[in-house]
């Protein structure tokens, strides 16, 4: 079956919670849209994820901090990051005033 849609099409509104919509995925990879709306990741609070994490930033801003940087990197439409398996890192903040929309794709070794 072929599956289509518009990746800014019925962004959802505005929440507590980012949210986020898987979009795909096939053995070892999965592929979402992230909306953000101001939130950040809870204080304390680090990722730290199994697989690989490619991710891109298509509208709105964002700051991602990574655990042994002294600055978190600032991010605008175009701006991607591969994050590496066991890379901590945190949300410092998401724009507050529009949406933050993200493309992620998360891989998993299927060996």
């Amino acid at each position: 079956m072929v599956k289509s849609g518009h990746f800014f099409a019925a962004l959802p509104e505005n929440g507590a919670e980012e949210a986020i919509e898987p979009l795909a995925q096939w053995p070892g990879v999965r592929i979402e849209r992230i909306v953000s709306r101001g939130q950040a990741s809870p204080p304390g609070f680090w990722y730290d994820q199994d697989g690989t994490e490619w991710v891109i930033l298509l509208a709105g801003s964002a700051a991602l901090l990574f655990e042994g940087e002294s600055a978190p990197r600032v991010l605008r439409p175009g701006d991607y990051v591969e994050i590496p398996p066991h890379a901590r890192h945190r949300v410092e903040w998401t724009d507050a005033d529009a949406p933050t929309i993200w493309l992620a794709v998360h891989s998993k070794s299927t060996d």
